[in-house]
């Protein structure tokens, strides 16, 4: 367990003093994974070098990407952060079950944009949904304070509990990426056989579908069995409309 697999993803983030400001909560609580994902300031510039303070060496460091599913490659287990309930069959958690986390594995926490959060279709790529608890009046917190309230909350939990989990040699946990390729072989099938119907519900059909995989705790070996399964149901539908 290390603090080196704790990945922070901010989603279409807007002021460069929120993008800073983060980068400083990531090295105050020795973390060093920082991603942005379709940053609407260009990235670096003067404003988030001088509200980093002493985390330039976290800017440097720091991946960015146009869109959000190639940054999720290395994630394993990936947590989606957001201020209300969404209704969507997701698991919601609190920040008391972030102690149940197998921190082991590559996490992932997503952050969506100061503007507007995260969509259904951003949340649809994580296993669950966690929700900081707030005034119920006045829910929404500043992008950098809800991740130094996560930096804080997962560092004392990788502090307090560096012998209790331990990985399995037998069992290798399938990464997004994994997931991600069998998803779009899946979809590959789907397509050919012109599942998606009508056109206009594929958005949401594949939001659905990609949720349901992305929550899931797969591992390499079911990843191969599901894929192999998809492979033979497309054969032999072919086979029957020839």
């Amino acid at each position: 367990m290390s603090f080196s697999n704790i990945y922070f993803i901010l989603h279409k983030p807007q002021l460069s003093e929120n993008i800073g400001a983060c980068a400083r909560a990531l090295k105050n609580f020795n973390f060093r994974n920082l991603i942005l994902i379709n940053s609407k300031v260009s990235y670096p510039n003067d404003k988030i070098l001088a509200t980093s303070v002493g985390a330039k060496d976290v800017i440097k460091k720091s991946k960015t990407f146009e869109k959000l599913e190639p940054a999720l490659k290395k994630i394993d287990y990936l947590i989606a952060t957001t201020s209300r309930f969404r209704n969507k069959n997701i698991k919601h958690i609190n920040i008391k079950d972030l102690s149940k986390i197998d921190f082991n594995k590559n996490i992932g926490f997503l952050f969506g944009s100061e503007a507007s959060g995260l969509s259904n279709e951003e949340i649809s790529y994580a296993n669950c949904v966690l929700q900081i608890p707030t005034n119920p009046k006045f829910k929404s917190l500043n992008l950098s304070h809800s991740l130094i309230i996560i930096c804080q909350l997962v560092a004392s939990i990788l502090r307090s509990k560096t012998s209790k989990y331990s990985k399995s040699n037998k069992i290798k946990i399938a990464s997004k990426a994994d997931i991600q390729a069998m998803v779009n072989f899946c979809v590959n099938h789907l397509d050919k056989l012109n599942f998606f119907k009508p056109k206009e519900k594929k958005p949401k059909m594949l939001e659905n579908l990609k949720s349901i995989f992305y929550k899931m705790d797969l591992s390499k070996k079911e990843i191969r069995i599901l894929s192999s399964v998809f492979a033979i149901l497309a054969k032999k539908k072919a086979d029957w409309h020839n």
